[in-house]
């Protein structure tokens, strides 16, 4: 069987099973109100500075069967777009197994999607999504692409091979798109830049959120996998999302005159 091993535990999450365990714990919501979402946008740092963030979507959706992660590729390794054909990929919390049934549908359904595990062995965006949905389920499967570049008519068409690969099967399926928002500017600009941002992804407008980035010079870095993510999302009948939480590194370092902006939001 073919397996992809962690490339970051220990660097941007613990890689001890029970200390990841406490370090997840300390992140999520312990009661927060479940809620059924379609595609969801989590950040990708170090857990002592997105952690939280990203643990607060996780504890307030409803978890599907298969997660359709979404991750841009930071290595420069691979092809454009990128689906791992690794079938499971080990975590400190235990393996997850990659959903080959839907994946093929993917594939299938877009051209333009490679299967390509290069591009995978090395990038973090997708990789410490695994720990929160590990904790929170031991069944659920992913489906893992990675967008090096693509432009918005690619990112759409993505979407929409992804929604008709969604609507072919009978078991929930969410998408979630990795990503995180402004890097290295100050405070003040990277919560207006962001907001701007965010609220193209709150209104269901992939269109609106690639030019808005593109446009406004957002240091977006997940804008792409975004943008199929709402492109999907908006097939598959959204139209609201909901900024669950939104904060920087600057919260954590002290620095404001240069962080790095994480938004969680779910999208239904």
């Amino acid at each position: 069987m073919a397996k992809r091993s962690p490339a970051v535990a220990g660097q941007f999450y613990y890689g001890n099973r029970e200390r990841l365990l406490e370090q997840v714990g300390g992140c999520v919501v312990g009661d927060a109100r479940k809620e059924e979402a379609i595609g969801i946008i989590v950040p990708h740092a170090g857990f002592i500075y997105s952690g939280p963030v990203a643990g607060a979507v996780y504890s307030t959706i409803r978890f599907p069967k298969t997660f359709v992660l979404l991750g841009p590729n930071h290595t420069g390794l691979g092809s454009a777009i990128s689906l791992s054909d690794d079938l499971e990929w080990e975590t400190p919390l235990g393996p997850v197994e990659v959903d080959k049934k839907l994946a093929a549908k993917i594939v299938q359904n877009d051209p333009g999607v490679t299967r390509d595990n290069q591009a995978h062995l090395f990038e973090h965006s997708l990789e410490v999504q695994l720990p929160f949905i590990s904790y929170f389920s031991k069944d659920v499967k992913i489906v893992p692409i990675a967008l090096l570049s693509a432009s918005l008519s690619d990112c759409v068409e993505l979407g929409r091979a992804i929604a008709r690969a969604v609507r072919s099967v009978d078991y929930p399926v969410v998408i979630a798109a990795s990503s995180d928002m402004s890097h290295y500017v100050a405070e003040k600009t990277a919560r207006q830049k962001d907001q701007k941002a965010i609220d193209r992804v709150l209104a269901v407008d992939p269109e609106g959120l690639y030019e808005t980035v593109v446009r406004e010079r957002i240091s977006m870095c997940g804008y792409m996998p975004a943008t199929a993510m709402l492109s999907a999302a908006r097939e598959l009948g959204a139209n609201s999302g909901r900024l669950v939480r939104y904060a920087t590194s600057g919260d954590v370092s002290g620095d404001f005159d240069s962080v790095v902006g994480y938004a969680g939001i779910a999208v239904r």
